[in-house]
């Protein structure tokens, strides 16, 4: 072989490879998590930067005017809110209070005072939104968007009452079928099962549930008071209707959260516990001391997941009340579906896709600042 051959063959084997192993590596793992990065970046990274970019705009899904700048416009005109107190008329001969048939006070108009009124700029365009009677005066709350501040309200009730009961709950199933007993899997399976049906379908049944006239619900009822219980539309009626959608959506996702909190528990160490009983801990304390510190790090976790969750509702309302009775259900993200493609409003539903955006990122640090870890 002469040299120069072997000469060759040295430097081919002695030349480094074009890509190392950590690199290729790294270009698998890139590789492997394209198509979910793909799907992120176009369902919701990019729909996202958009709906921040119509959010100050006038932009409609059609219209034959161009999309201006509009500035906070939409924002301010979704949250603004006053108060205004009106007192009653005087009757010009006595000077005194003028007073209906009833024995009511009798006040001016409001619509007198919000609709281009030049006396009072700040008012106009505003509706009534709540009121209440201090002594003779009338204190009227008013808002330029009273559906979106009506919406505002549920939700945030929505998530205070649905978060706390529901983690409850799920861990009292959870402790419950923690247990090394025959047939415990049954229950868990009967517990886990509305996880896995149709938000949609799950919908529909509660609303049979719930119909005023031969729901189940209003039939129980009537045998348990022997027939003295009179029906309810429970999803007929402004009182009841968004507690009636609160209760079927903790049953359905308690289920959920129970299989978290019980894979939490069965991470505790049992040493932990014989430890405790040889101590004499009943067992209070040993929830107390040995469970509950033991869940700190899924108790956030279940928290936050739960409070996301409940900030989205929508398939309950869409299928079970489309947002009534007077608008006692409406919630974000209904409100924003029903304005960027029902009214076309793309530039509205933009506008309340922002907030509830901010109002969750918001509870979430909150949530996590509190529940931080102390030294």
């Amino acid at each position: 072989m002469s040299d120069s051959r072997l000469e060759a063959r040295v430097k081919t084997s002695q030349s480094p490879h074009l890509f190392s192993h950590k690199q290729k590596e790294a270009l698998t793992g890139w590789f492997m998590a394209a198509p979910a990065l793909i799907l992120l970046l176009t369902f919701l990274i990019i729909p996202f930067i958009f709906a921040f970019y119509f959010s100050f705009t006038n932009q409609r899904l059609v219209s034959p005017n161009p999309t201006e700048f509009v500035g906070l416009s939409n924002f301010t005109r979704l949250l603004t809110v006053r108060t205004f107190t009106l007192e009653p008329l005087l009757d010009e001969t006595t000077k005194q209070a003028q007073r209906d048939e009833a024995g009511n006070l009798v006040y001016p108009s409001l619509r007198d005072y919000t609709r281009n009124n030049p006396d009072y700029p700040q008012l106009n365009g505003l509706r009534e939104w709540r009121s209440w009677q201090s002594g003779n005066k009338r204190t009227y709350l008013l808002a330029s968007d009273v559906v979106f501040m009506k919406a505002l309200v549920n939700i945030l009730l929505f998530v205070l009452i649905v978060a706390p009961v529901q983690a409850g709950l799920a861990l009292l199933l959870a402790l419950l079928i923690n247990q090394p007993l025959r047939g415990i899997n049954i229950f868990r399976t009967i517990y886990f099962m509305p996880v896995v049906i149709s938000m949609v379908v799950i919908a529909m049944l509660w609303r049979f549930i719930y119909d005023g006239n031969n729901g189940l619900l209003n039939t129980l009822l009537g045998y348990l008071s022997f027939g003295n219980f009179k029906p309810v539309d429970w999803l007929g009626n402004a009182k009841t209707a968004m507690p009636a959608v609160i209760i079927m959506s903790i049953w359905q996702a308690v289920g959920f959260h129970m299989v978290i909190w019980l894979s939490g528990l069965q991470t505790i160490p049992s040493v932990l516990y014989e430890a405790a009983s040889t101590e004499g801990a009943n067992n209070l304390q040993k929830f107390r001391f040995v469970t509950w510190p033991g869940l700190r790090n899924t108790a956030i976790f279940i928290l936050i997941i739960i409070t996301m969750q409940a900030f989205g509702l929508y398939t309950q309302i869409e299928v079970m009340t489309r947002g009534g009775p007077l608008d006692s259900t409406q919630t974000l993200v209904f409100q924003a579906v029903q304005r960027g493609f029902e009214k076309q409003d793309i530039s509205g539903g933009s506008a309340i896709s922002v907030l509830l955006f901010l109002i969750v990122l918001s509870v979430s640090l909150i949530q996590r600042y509190l529940t931080r870890e102390r030294r």
